[in-house]
């Protein structure tokens, strides 16, 4: 499995600008074949920090996605829409399991 996590700095004036075009990629992200989980939040102290968690069958999955027109969208409308650095990261996960609360 792989596992994104990212971090997108929004400039203020862009986040509703922001908010749309990251609702519609989501939404077609998550109906692509081998994603397990799309999902976009804003932090609670930074509502112009947008973190994106997404979880893939594998690699052949992921490299799929990152292909994809909508994806293609977002990564052409992101220098106008950064207010810093994106922070991304990879993990390659062997299993996962349910924690008991």
């Amino acid at each position: 499995m792989i596992v994104i996590h990212a971090e997108f700095p929004i400039d203020p004036d862009r986040h509703d600008e922001a908010v749309d075009l990251m609702r519609e990629v989501a939404e077609q992200s998550r109906a692509e074949d081998g994603v397990i989980e799309y999902d976009i939040a804003t932090d609670i102290d930074d509502p112009n920090l947008f973190r994106f968690t997404e979880q893939y069958d594998d690699t052949a999955t992921f490299t799929a996605h990152t292909e994809t027109d909508h994806v293609g969208e977002l990564e052409a409308a992101l220098p106008d829409l950064l207010a810093g650095e994106p922070n991304v990261t990879r993990f390659d996960v062997d299993g996962a399991s349910d924690v008991e609360l």
